[in-house]
This record gives structure tokens, sequence and C-alpha cells, in this order.
């Protein structure tokens, strides 16, 4: 299969070709005559750029296709990833606040990780989605810190959420691009396919 470029580069060229043909064959009585008095030769050739078209525009069919599909592959994941991110957060939160307990929010980081790990071979292929990835990973590497804080210390009010709050703003804004090609029923699917 051709890269977007090479698809539409000798799109180009073969498209060139068959309007040089045309312009020839009707400015031309040398070249139409040439033509007229080789058929196997003009049919060959004529049967070559209208297989060659075809093949080009089912290919860039196919191409489209696959890059729609791939795109709400990534938003479903994209969607499930920051329902945890969100439901993580706010376990912390919880047992930051002395509301929730550390085990719970131990057990919700766990998942995000889990979570992270696994859709991470989906997100590294692009430049957008490997920006949210990146910003994931953050987001993870706070909510570690934030355990750690909550298992050693004895003053949880003290310990600063702000770390925790802008990464999970700066996921967010990373998510919503990604997010676009989704419907609100795919929403409701994802955020109902996270563990509770």
């Amino acid at each position: 299969m051709l890269t977007r470029v090479q698809g539409g580069f000798a799109a180009a060229v073969i498209t060139l070709m068959a309007v040089a043909l045309v312009i020839f064959d009707g400015a031309d009585r040398g070249f139409r005559r040439w033509w007229s008095d080789r058929a196997l030769t003009t049919d060959l050739v004529a049967g070559l750029l209208v297989l060659l078209i075809t093949l080009l525009v089912v290919d860039q069919l196919v191409r489209r296709r696959q890059t729609n599909d791939r795109a709400r592959a990534v938003a479903a994941q994209v969607a499930i990833l920051m329902a945890q991110a969100t439901r993580s957060s706010e376990a912390i939160t919880s047992a930051l606040d002395g509301s929730g307990e550390q085990s719970d929010a131990s057990d919700e980081v766990r998942t995000y990780m889990m979570m992270l790990l696994v859709v991470a071979p989906v997100l590294i292929e692009d430049t957008l989605s490997r920006g949210f990835l990146e910003q994931a990973q953050r987001l993870g590497g706070e909510m570690a810190r934030l355990l750690r804080a909550t298992a050693t210390s004895t003053d949880l009010p003290t310990i600063s959420r702000t770390r925790l709050d802008d990464a999970l703003t700066r996921l967010r804004a990373t998510s919503v691009p990604l997010l676009q090609v989704l419907d609100i029923e795919a929403f409701l699917a994802a955020d109902a396919a996270t563990p509770p």
C-alpha cells in the first residue's frame, strides 16, 4: 500500500499521462495515426491506464477507511483511559482529604497504570496520540508520587494536589482532538467499560 504522498503523486502522474495522450490524440494527426495503426498497443496502454487509475482510487479509499477506523479505535481507548484517570484522581483526592481509603486509591491507580500499559502501543504510532500518551504517563507519575506521600505522611491535608490537578488538566486538553470522532453514545459506552 502506498503512502498518502506516494498515492497522490502516482495519481497525478497517471492523470497527466492520460490528459497528455488525449491532447496529443486530438491535436496531432500523426500521433493519432500511429496509435490507430497499432491497435494492440493502444488497447494495452488504455487498459493499463484504466487499471492504474482504478488501483489508485481503491488504494486511497482503503487508506481513508483505515485511517477513520484507527481514529475511532484510538478515540475509544482514550475515552476509556480518561474515565479511569478521572476515577483514579478522585480516589487519590479522597484519600488525601481523609474521606477515602489509601488502599482504594492504590487499586484505582494500579488499574490506571495497567490500562496505560495496554493502550500504549496503540497510542504511540501517531504524533497527536503520542502527545496524549506522554501526558497520561506524567499523570501516572503524579499519582504514584501522591500515593507514596499518602503512605508515608501523617499530615495528609498538607500534601499539595496542585501537580496532580495540573497533570489531569493537561491530559484532558490533549484528549480533546482525539475524542472528536466519537459521539455521545461512544462516550457513555467507554465510561461504562471502565472497571468500577
